[in-house]
């Protein structure tokens, strides 16, 4: 099957996905897995290679991002059990107030994903969102929806991280322009880009938030407010913040220099090997270790191992599940089909990256492939759309970043990673992670048209 039927089958595949989680309610990864085969059938993959694209769909995310969630959340766990997640959660108040701990996490949320890659970075920063919700009393959903969407928009936009990277150096490269790639530019555009964005979406977790609850939601302020005070007095002496922040800084930096190193084509084998996300996340987890033993509480340890895995669990399933919406819709015609027919937008200026990211993006889910596919579709076209310098060129990078920013839903691996991990239903993901990242990336294409309009 190919053209606008297959384009047809494709949204009725995601409405039926989507009826089947929440009106249904058949557990998400039964109804991921079952609209993924009945739509490999339907769009005329091969029978005979249908299991394999299942196969490797759901291996495909174990391997990109399946170890980093375990260590991840083992990391988690351990902050929270020694009571260093509280003390970062008293610094973090301390510098922006009991007020605005959304401010805090979106912030920090683009800061951290520049040199980490969106899913790491949530899974990483979790413990300190789940500690100032407890702290401040404030919605778990406004500070979850800050942290997704500030994580994505420099995940998006923004050199070290692989999509924009590659689209740079495509766009800029003997394809495209044929010049040398202006990195610094990228980044500088990129982080101006980012205003708009960060604003949009501080204001949509604010308002959000008081729409939807998640499981941990603090529903009785008085109580919540006890229990913290009581939380603290349980831990005696709370870990000193070097330490408490230890397991969490030192990984970014980690992952943070062999970006730096890598965009220099410097690599030393022992930057390569720390800053790859899983060794780096692993010395995350036994500094974690080391706090545990000075709190006293290693006779803990196995049973809280045994307890994570168990909670990871259905994450990783769901996830993987994910992963296998988007291997069945990469192979078959749709992305081709959209290629061929990217002659149609290309008289829409900036917007035309910003379309064809977009589609591809909703398409098939993951945000990098949207971005390196757009680019090399773009890349030829750069003269004849009358991008001709280095900043043009900037900004179609930026234009393609905000179009794979919309919009994230069950067939991107993110989007399980928030919803599970901010303790919500799949149902209040499509209202709080799928409506956010097309709020931030309106906000973002028009940050981009501004920028072109001014320079």
């Amino acid at each position: 099957m190919t053209g606008i039927p297959l384009v047809i089958a494709f949204v009725i595949a995601i409405i039926l996905m989507i009826v089947a989680i929440s009106k249904w309610k058949i557990h998400p990864f039964l109804s991921i897995m079952g609209v993924s085969l009945l739509l490999a059938i339907v769009a005329g993959i091969d029978l005979t290679q249908i299991a394999d694209v299942i196969g490797a769909g759901f291996s495909g995310t174990f391997t990109s991002i399946g170890i980093v969630i375990i260590l991840g959340a083992m990391v988690g766990t351990l902050l929270e059990k020694t009571g260093a997640a509280l003390k970062m959660a008293d610094c973090v108040v301390k510098l922006v107030g009991k007020k605005h701990p959304e401010a805090a996490m979106i912030i920090m949320g683009w800061i951290v994903s520049i040199p980490v890659f969106c899913d790491s970075g949530f899974v990483i920063l979790n413990p300190i969102r789940k500690a100032l919700v407890q702290r401040t009393r404030k919605s778990s959903v406004a500070c979850t929806v800050a942290l997704s969407m500030g994580l994505y928009i420099s995940h998006c936009f923004i050199p070290p991280t692989p999509g924009p990277i590659a689209a740079a150096n495509t766009l800029f490269g003997v394809g495209g322009l044929g010049t040398d790639v202006n990195l610094l530019l990228v980044m500088a555009i990129g982080a101006v880009c980012s205003i708009l964005p960060l604003i949009a979406g501080y204001i949509f977790a604010l308002f959000i938030g008081k729409k939807v609850k998640a499981k941990d939601e603090p529903t009785n302020a008085e109580a919540i407010g006890q229990t913290y005070e009581e939380l603290v007095a349980s831990y005696g002496k709370l870990p000193g913040a070097v330490m408490s922040f230890a397991p969490i800084v030192v990984p970014i930096i980690l992952m943070g220099v062999a970006s730096a190193f890598s965009m220099a084509g410097f690599n030393p084998a022992i930057i390569v090997f720390l800053g790859k996300p899983i060794i780096a996340l692993a010395v995350g987890l036994i500094l974690g270790v080391i706090l545990m033993a000075q709190s006293g509480k290693m006779g803990e340890f196995y049973a809280l191992t045994d307890d994570t895995l168990k909670t990871v669990g259905p994450i990783l399933f769901v996830t993987a599940a994910g992963g296998v919406l988007g291997k069945v819709i990469a192979t078959t015609d749709l992305v081709n089909f959209i290629t061929a027919h990217a002659a149609t937008l290309e008289s829409l200026g900036l917007l035309f990256p910003f379309l064809l990211a977009a589609i591809l993006k909703t398409a098939q889910g993951s945000s990098t492939v949207a971005i390196t596919t757009s680019a090399g579709i773009i890349a030829p076209l750069m003269m004849t759309l009358g991008f001709a310098t280095p900043l043009d060129a900037a900004l179609v990078v930026v234009a393609i970043g905000a179009g794979a920013m919309t919009v994230s839903h069950a067939n991107d691996s993110y989007f399980w990673v928030v919803t599970n991990f901010g303790e919500m239903e799949p149902q209040d993901g499509y209202k709080t992670q799928t409506l956010g990242t097309l709020v931030i990336g309106i906000a973002a294409i028009i940050n981009v048209l501004l920028i072109s309009a001014i320079f």
